[in-house]
């Protein structure tokens, strides 16, 4: 025979990498094939401090100047219904000359009886009254939305009953009866302007 069949493998194209010459004609590289994938970036809290990290208006950091004023004229109404209380101890003798012009009848332990009465009356009033103006004025500064209503109803009976008690008593006992009207009413005017509800609102909405 004059030829020898060449080995299997031998032949031209067999086996052969196509790649393997100079490079040039490789396929190009995919960039996930050399580049692994990346987690999802770490949150780093909102942005610039002015809203959450869901685009939420920041929450009111302070009370607007009419609740601010509001809140002064609180602690001035629970002033006033201190210095009620020290009126009505001063006036103790005032109280028991009274009781005696009205009833010649009673008894000196009669008259003492109604004048501690009526003494102790006036004080527990006197710091009833200051303590409710402290706690409104704390709750209303912090933008409870139902301490505005509170004010109101303690503000309109406020007013009720001092002009039912106009009628007596005299000198200082008046002026403190028509600034109390005056205080409660403008208190209640200061709450109910646009900026303070607005507040109302806004800490309420916050508080959901």
């Amino acid at each position: 025979m004059s030829g020898t069949t060449p080995p299997p493998g031998s032949g031209p194209g067999e086996d052969e990498n196509p790649y393997a010459q100079s490079g040039e004609n490789r396929p190009p590289e995919q960039p996930w094939a050399s580049t692994p994938p990346s987690g999802p970036p770490a949150w780093s809290g909102p942005a610039g401090g002015g809203a959450s990290a869901w685009g939420d208006p920041a929450p009111p950091s302070e009370p607007p100047a009419s609740i601010r004023r509001a809140v002064i004229l609180m602690y001035v109404g629970a002033a006033l219904s201190v210095l009620g209380l020290l009126f009505t101890l001063l006036a103790r003798d005032s109280i028991r000359d009274a009781i005696e012009d009205n009833d010649s009848s009673l008894s000196a332990d009669d008259v003492d009886a109604a004048t501690n009465l009526i003494v102790g009356v006036g004080v527990v009033v006197g710091i009833l009254g200051a303590a409710l103006w402290l706690w409104m004025a704390y709750a209303n500064k912090a933008g409870r939305s139902w301490a505005r209503v509170v004010a109101t109803v303690l503000g309109g009976l406020n007013i009720l009953f001092t002009l039912f008690s106009l009628s007596g008593g005299g000198g200082l006992n008046i002026i403190i009866n028509v600034v109390t009207i005056a205080l409660a009413a403008y208190i209640l005017y200061l709450l109910y302007r646009p900026e303070s509800s607005a507040y109302y609102a806004a800490v309420s909405g916050k508080r959901r």
